[in-house]
């Protein structure tokens, strides 16, 4: 193993049940002074958030099939649409995990692709939510598998509810079963700038979560950039 260097990006999230537009001020307003790379947001506040971001460079990201991922394919690549329509470039969503856990790889793969495809189209960037809850880590690998498969760009620990702790293992699972393309995100319940570098040493291009202004400022400093360890 030898030593490599790769810049870690913070995400700000704004997806909790009851967000609002005075939320959305405010996270918008973080995400502008601390030059954040994304701001993900309820799938309502998409279309007011991309107004208020006008031309900036950072990447306006929404949610699909929250929380549980057991909708119709169609339905979750409409939804995405949507998103895309109302301005959204990064579209998070969450696989069939009954699919996944019934060993009906194929559903779980066309799943994806519906939603994949919709979004590449598009010209956005596709992220797998991995794990909506608990399941083993080999149903984890067998998810990161198919992700890969189906053209994800990244694959996400959770949809953001997690413990600190279990993020950032989670976050070292996810980079051990994906290959160099595909990059993770570490979404959770990341409070201090120590967890914010465990969840980039694990292995995270991303971490989300949601940020104070101190956090994103700290934070912002100390994840640029991260040592990690690259294979030789």
């Amino acid at each position: 193993m030898t030593s490599g260097r790769r810049a870690a990006r913070l995400e700000h999230r704004l997806t909790s049940a009851n967000a609002t537009s005075k939320d959305l001020d405010a996270a918008v307003a973080l995400a502008v002074a601390h030059d954040l790379a994304a701001l993900t947001v309820s799938p309502w506040l998409v279309k007011a958030a991309k107004r208020q971001l006008g031309r900036s460079r950072i990447r306006l990201g929404t949610v699909v099939a929250y929380p549980h991922g057991g909708q119709l394919l169609s339905v979750k690549a409409f939804e995405a649409s949507k998103a895309l329509e109302q301005g959204a470039s990064q579209i998070d969503f969450v696989l069939n995990g009954g699919a996944l856990l019934s060993g009906d790889d194929d559903a779980v793969l066309n799943d994806m692709l519906a939603v994949i495809d919709m979004i590449h189209s598009a010209l956005g960037v596709a992220g797998v939510v991995v794990e909506a809850e608990p399941m083993s880590a080999d149903h984890v690998r067998r998810a990161c598998r198919i992700a890969e498969r189906a053209g994800a760009d990244y694959v996400v620990t959770g949809p953001g509810t997690g413990t600190a702790k279990a993020t950032i293992e989670r976050t070292g699972l996810l980079r051990d079963s994906v290959g160099p393309r595909v990059e993770v995100k570490a979404a959770g319940r990341l409070r201090t700038v120590d967890q914010l570098q465990q969840a980039a040493r694990a292995g995270a291009s991303l971490v989300a979560t949601r940020l104070s202004a101190e956090l994103a400022r700290a934070g912002s400093a100390a994840l640029r950039p991260v040592v990690v360890a690259a294979a030789s």
